[in-house]
């Protein structure tokens, strides 16, 4: 018997120049576009799992802000039915300069193997809810466009 379970998941927006950090992702045979971070583990705060996700992912420490976004609606998980999932997005700052390598087009990899990651930037005026592959991350576009227009700086 399977356990019904909330999956509760943690992402960084990190806006430069005007432009959204996005990682492109092949996971469990997936391709699939997101923002970088990840799920949180008993025992770790939220801040605390988001900076540990961007060590993991972009090698990179970050100062977490506030909380831009938390996903109102049932969402299950596209990986695992029994899962709800419950997605947080904080405003991001790297401590330090990222040093990744960045791609211009989607899904850039040399390969198809599973397990790869790269990153790149989107114009927040060129954001579209179809450069997003699940349905939290795609609701979260129209929110970042209403920020992009008002030309405010996040917390």
């Amino acid at each position: 018997m399977t356990q019904n379970q909330f999956n509760i998941r943690v992402y960084g927006i990190l806006i430069e120049d005007g432009c959204l950090l996005v990682t492109d992702e092949i996971r469990f045979g997936i391709r699939m576009t997101k923002l970088p971070g990840g799920g949180l583990q008993f025992g770790e705060g939220l801040e605390k799992c988001l900076q540990r996700e961007w060590i993991e992912e972009l090698n990179t420490e970050i100062r977490v802000g506030d909380i831009f976004y938390v996903n109102p609606f049932l969402q299950l998980s596209a990986f695992r039915n029994t899962d709800e999932v419950i997605a947080m997005y904080f405003w991001v700052k790297p401590v330090s300069p990222l040093n990744i390598p960045i791609a211009v087009a989607p899904m850039a990899f040399e390969s198809d193997e599973d397990e790869q990651q790269i990153f790149r930037w989107i114009p927040l005026r060129d954001l579209r809810e179809a450069d997003f592959t699940f349905p939290i991350d795609q609701s979260l576009v129209s929110r970042l466009k209403k920020f992009a227009a008002r030309g405010t700086a996040p917390a």
